[in-house]
């Protein structure tokens, strides 16, 4: 592993916990960092692993989790970005969004981060790798969870009535 890259991207990584997140009060960034460097390690794990057997079932389904972590990303920034009126910057709206894909989930920017993951452990899944996975699951959901909180004192009754007509990730499931 190239300890150099893990360590500026662990650096980064925090810098954008800081700024985005945590110098706000907004205390989801402390479980959402080890999603990212779960993510970066996975990553860096797997680089030598990218594109070896790329017709194997394993690298297709690889591939097909890295590509469906678009959308939910796309999709939920620019929905932030247009319908949320963010304060500082597109994590901090004024407006709670309930259009488009956060009508069916409430967390699409932490689901891209879960296919994310997921595809780039596909790539060469081992011990290691598998670990890791379940860490940036866990993480995730820890960080979806700290943000609902947030959310509540943040929207009060109208984020608990969004809760009851929506799923965290996966719409109708969980």
């Amino acid at each position: 592993m190239n300890y150099t890259a893990l360590a500026a991207g662990t650096v980064l990584i925090i810098l954008f916990s800081w700024f985005l997140s945590l110098r706000y009060g907004r205390y989801h960034g402390i479980p959402r960092f080890f999603a990212f460097e779960s993510i970066l390690i996975l990553f860096l794990l797997n680089l030598h692993a990218w594109f070896r057997d790329p017709l194997s079932i394993r690298q297709i389904f690889s591939w097909l989790f890295l590509f469906s972590s678009f959308y939910p990303a796309i999709a939920g920034y620019l929905l932030l970005r247009r319908k949320g009126n963010p304060d500082v910057n597109f994590e901090n709206t004024s407006k709670l969004v309930t259009a488009g894909l956060y009508g069916y989930i409430r967390h699409p920017l932490y689901l891209s981060l879960f296919l994310l993951g997921t595809g780039v452990m596909l790539k060469n899944p081992g011990t290691a790798q598998i670990i890791l996975a379940i860490v940036n699951t866990a993480a995730l959901f820890f960080t979806a969870r700290v943000e609902e909180g947030e959310m509540i004192r943040k929207f009060g009754s109208g984020y608990r009535e969004y809760m009851k007509t929506t799923r965290m990730f996966i719409p109708f499931v969980l």
